[in-house]
């Protein structure tokens, strides 16, 4: 039957066919891991335990101020601690840097003799080999391989097991410092890395009895660079138990490097002080007083009235340090 016309001619629509879904390839099961057996459980655990184990070691340690930006670590600075612990940490195979702790904590340039440090070493040591024998590292051992990598700037004199709750700062009883001073007209090159030179002639006899002033416990304000945090005015007491001054047997001084072997020409001056502690920059700025003293620019009354102020300001700058060493530490005996 013909179309009428203005009609539509019928269109023919796309079959809608579901979409085909295809099976996905099964897996195949995990593999199963070995099983740990609780004995193999207690001997990681074992081992874990004994790489985190350690033992407290006291080291005697003397070493040379003058390469050191003092005793403290400090980033980027070449300082006694950071060298020891890089040593230690490589010779004891530590996983990490170990942490040094000091009896007193001396500033760039000052030395020492007798310091004392302690450090938590891995409980276990490296074995040896010694003349065809195996052996667990003793503490002459630790000495001396710490010295191959150290000395002659730093050696350690000595090194053994601490004692039960042992803190080299903590523990510590009183410190000694020595200071040398040389005084002659000119300066002697064998003195002058441990020696301050002082030309004009110093008065052993004014000295010393202004030294008399600051034995005994006193506020030090006027003689200690002030900490960190501690408010002006503030009190910074220390408990002098000694301090003496002394002059050296001819004998001991160092001839200068001549052939004609003439006597040195000077005095070799020694001031040794003992405290509980001792705050920051004390030792040089008292010796910086006494030699005034012993130039005749201050005596027994202006030192005892410096001492009474407790301020610094107008007091002469602190010793040389290089003239300055730790010398002793005392602990319970």
């Amino acid at each position: 039957m013909p179309a009428r016309s203005g009609s539509k001619a019928p269109v023919d629509l796309p079959v809608q066919r579901p979409p085909v879904r295809r099976a996905r390839a099964a897996r195949p099961p995990a593999a199963a891991g070995p099983t740990t057996t609780p004995k193999a459980r207690a001997a990681g655990e074992d081992q874990a335990a004994t790489a985190l184990a350690t033992r407290r070691w006291r080291l005697l340690v003397a070493y040379d101020g003058r390469g050191f930006r003092g005793f403290a670590a400090q980033p980027g600075a070449v300082t006694v601690a950071g060298a020891l612990s890089d040593a230690l940490t490589r010779v004891t195979r530590a996983p990490e840097p170990l942490a040094i702790t000091c009896a007193g904590r001396t500033d760039a340039g000052v030395h020492a003799a007798g310091q004392v440090v302690h450090v938590d070493l891995p409980a276990v040591l490296p074995t040896i080999r010694r003349g065809g024998t195996s052996r667990v590292m003793a503490g002459a051992d630790l000495a001396a391989a710490l010295n191959r990598q150290l000395a002659p700037a730093i050696v350690v004199r000595d090194s053994e097991p601490a004692p039960e709750g042992f803190d080299a700062r903590r523990s510590a009883t009183a410190r000694r410092y020595r200071y040398l001073v040389w005084n002659a007209p000119t300066p002697d090159p064998l003195l002058a890395g441990t020696a301050w030179h002082v030309a004009g002639p110093l008065d052993l006899r004014a000295m010393a009895a202004a030294t008399d002033a600051v034995v005994g416990e006193h506020d030090f304000g006027a003689f200690c660079r002030r900490p960190p945090g501690v408010a002006p005015g503030s009190p910074i007491v220390r408990r002098v138990t000694s301090a003496a001054w002394s002059e050296l047997p001819s004998e001991t001084v160092p001839e200068a490097w001549s052939t004609g072997g003439e006597p040195a020409g000077g005095r070799l001056l020694r001031f040794e002080i003992e405290a509980g502690s001792f705050c920051h920059q004390m030792v040089r700025s008292i010796v910086a007083l006494l030699v005034q003293v012993g130039l005749g620019q201050g005596n027994v009354a202006s030192t005892v009235a410096r001492l009474r102020s407790a301020d610094r300001a107008g007091a002469p700058r602190p010793a040389p340090a290089e003239g300055l060493c730790l010398v002793a530490v005392s602990y319970p005996s």
